[in-house]
């Protein structure tokens, strides 16, 4: 055993020593994108090897997070997740994966507030109004979300409970189709990620109504929150974290951490995330593994309030 101990400490001496790959369990064009290629350029730069971004999308993130949790557990597929990673082990029945045993916290990258937004034709300034509007006419509106169970969805069916009125719900395969047909004015309504969204809303492409955390954005403190505008108390954070598959050397999960965070201080890096209303946070992997733990309790509650259920993936 110790000399066990001995060569996996060795080994991991030289790591990396061949390109790292980041899978990104979503298309190309959504936040979790924007992130993942924001830090793969800047570990590249630590690691002195390429750090390639995998977008392996499909089934609300499953697809690519099964990939990345069944990968030889050596340091060199990383997964990046986002909520969902904590709302479908209640969302699915069953998952080709276990969500505590099969995967590492590494760290939680950052959080971020979503932003409810509409299409330019909808009559309203503000999110209020949007409620009178629903209101008077019941599933007239259709909203967008990035997938069945997604942080969106669920989001908007916790503000739709919270202000009693009734929308029509539009799936799509990830925040870029989603986003797509919402500027294109296909759907009405997007709860949406407001680190991809904010390009759009400062052309004028789209109306922000409010966003969703606790307390205003720094990136636009004059848009109220959801609670302040006609749903008190509501509150809803999206996040993005790093694991890797269970059986990872410690020491390689260590060396991960630090260059996360490490990384995630640069200036360069903390302007491009924090600029689009992300805050970067860097934590030690105990944290997040507590994190995950809040996320999946918080989430059941709520899918199981809206009655949300998925069979099959």
């Amino acid at each position: 055993m110790t000399a066990l101990l001995c060569s996996n400490a060795g080994w991991s001496q030289n790591y990396p020593a061949r390109p790292v790959r980041l899978v990104v369990p979503f298309p190309p064009g959504g936040g979790t994108d924007i992130v993942a290629r924001t830090l793969a350029q800047k570990l590249s730069e630590n690691f002195g090897q390429p750090v390639v971004v995998d977008n392996r999308a499909g089934a609300n993130g499953i697809i690519g997070t099964d990939q990345a949790a069944k990968a030889k557990p050596d340091g060199y597929t990383v997964l990046i997740a986002i909520a969902v990673h904590a709302i479908n082990p209640t969302l699915y029945a069953k998952l080709p994966y276990d969500t505590r045993a099969d995967l590492l916290p590494v760290s939680l990258l950052a959080q971020y507030p979503f932003v409810i937004t509409v299409h330019p034709s909808v009559p309203v300034q503000g999110l209020r109004e949007l409620i009178a509007f629903a209101k008077s006419r019941p599933n007239q509106l259709s909203y967008a979300s990035s997938g069945n169970g997604s942080g969106p969805h669920l989001g908007m069916e916790l503000f739709k409970t919270m202000t009693r009125i009734e929308m029509v719900h539009i799936p799509y395969k990830g925040s870029g189709a989603a986003m797509t047909d919402l500027v294109s004015g296909q759907v009405q309504v997007f709860l949406n990620n407001f680190l991809a969204g904010m390009p759009m809303i400062k052309a004028g492409r789209l109306r922000a109504l409010a966003v969703t955390s606790a307390k205003r954005s720094h990136v636009m403190p004059e848009l109220p929150t959801v609670a302040e505008s006609g749903a008190p108390g509501y509150s809803v954070t999206g996040w993005y974290g790093m694991l890797v598959p269970a059986g990872t050397p410690t020491a390689i999960v260590t060396m991960l951490n630090e260059a996360v965070v490490k990384a995630l201080r640069a200036k360069d890096v903390n302007d491009r995330l924090s600029g689009e209303a992300a805050v970067p946070v860097g934590s030690t992997p105990v944290q997040f593994a507590m994190h995950l733990e809040t996320e999946i309790t918080k989430w059941a509650s709520v899918i199981k309030q809206a009655g949300v259920r998925a069979e099959n993936y």
